[in-house]
């Protein structure tokens, strides 16, 4: 059994910071809670802690109701985004600390943090302090604490926000490979979907204190189940139903807004009679494809992606004409605002 969050809701006077919220989480899957600021995700993750106490609903734990049970018994472990190490232990005493509380034997703790030490790949750093390490090295060393009595769950909050995009990047394929080693249930709290996308099995999405999607990074991306996954998920164009690029291409709704993706757009140097004229307002090259901000005749803006190939190959430049035709676009039945 992994997580079970039945019905849990948590609120600050008026504010539902969690609202009526149901998931299930896999046993030994690495699940990501993204969502923006104030969607509710830290806040489920600290219930989920027992840092902070439902209002009503239950969390079960590896099938036991934890609902009530304090941080102390629900094993778990925590990583904060700030490490929160101690500055005045080495390396070693701080992976060393829960086990030292628990009164372990000392070399059962000496082996234990050894193990860890290899395994976060800081074989030759146990003597150094915090001070003495960049920020990547610091995170793995918080890691390496929370797994250190063999939590059931790992919880981590916005664990490599911290940290520059370079290093931010090497440590969620880490962590990746990390968790393909342990297998312990684990989920992280970000607002990165690139992070998601990359690190975990499942994705959560929430906003405004409830769910709005779960599924893998792929069901996520490829089938938004409402306005806002498809908006958040990866850069899209929101264009009214009416807007020209869709007549004649199959696209119509009685919905007043279609999203339309920027790598489904087609830009050609020819018209034809599923097309319609744009001027290139400005090319950005992104290194792995070019993105094209476009101008329609009726001065609809929208951004299209190309490859790098294709962009060869049309040997665009800025205030050409071009014309463009939707390749995929979506709507949504049941039509709300983001």
């Amino acid at each position: 059994m992994g997580i079970i969050v039945e019905n849990v809701s948590k609120h600050y006077g008026s504010f539902y910071a969690v609202d009526q919220v149901d998931l299930t989480i896999k046993s030994g899957s690495l699940v990501a809670l993204l969502g923006p600021s104030g969607s509710g995700k830290s806040t489920l993750l600290r219930l989920i802690a027992g840092l902070e106490t439902p209002d009503s609903g239950k969390i079960f734990i590896t099938g036991k109701d934890a609902t009530d049970t304090s941080v102390q018994d629900r094993n778990i472990g925590f990583v904060f985004q700030h490490y929160a190490l101690f500055k005045h232990l080495t390396v070693r005493q701080n992976i060393a600390f829960g086990l030292d509380i628990r009164k372990a034997p000392k070399l059962k703790i000496k082996k234990r943090v050894e193990e860890l030490l290899e395994l976060v790949q800081l074989k030759g750093l146990g003597d150094r302090y915090p001070s003495q390490l960049s920020g990547g090295q610091r995170q793995r060393v918080a890691l390496a604490r929370a797994l250190a009595v063999e939590p059931k769950v790992l919880l981590l909050d916005e664990p490599f926000g911290a940290l520059d995009a370079k290093v931010r990047k090497d440590l969620r394929a880490w962590l990746r490979r990390l968790h393909d080693e342990v297998h312990v249930t684990t989920v992280f709290v970000t607002h990165d979907q690139e992070e998601a996308m990359e690190v975990s099995d499942e994705i959560v999405v929430m906003n405004k204190g409830k769910i709005e999607q779960t599924g893998t990074p792929a069901q996520i991306y490829d089938h938004p189940a409402t306005p806002f996954v498809m908006s958040f998920i990866g850069p899209v164009n929101i264009l009214p139903s009416t807007s020209r690029i869709f007549e004649g291409n199959g696209f119509e709704s009685t919905q007043p807004e279609i999203f339309l993706r920027p790598h489904d757009i087609v830009v050609q140097r020819e018209a034809n009679g599923t097309t319609v004229a744009a001027r290139i307002d400005r090319l950005i090259h992104l290194g792995w494809e070019i993105q094209a901000e476009l101008v329609l005749d009726d001065g609809q803006v929208l951004t299209a992606h190309l490859s790098r190939e294709r962009f060869d190959e049309l040997k665009l430049q800025p205030q050409e004409r071009v014309f463009v035709k939707p390749k995929d676009a979506r709507s949504f039945p049941l039509y709300y605002s983001i």
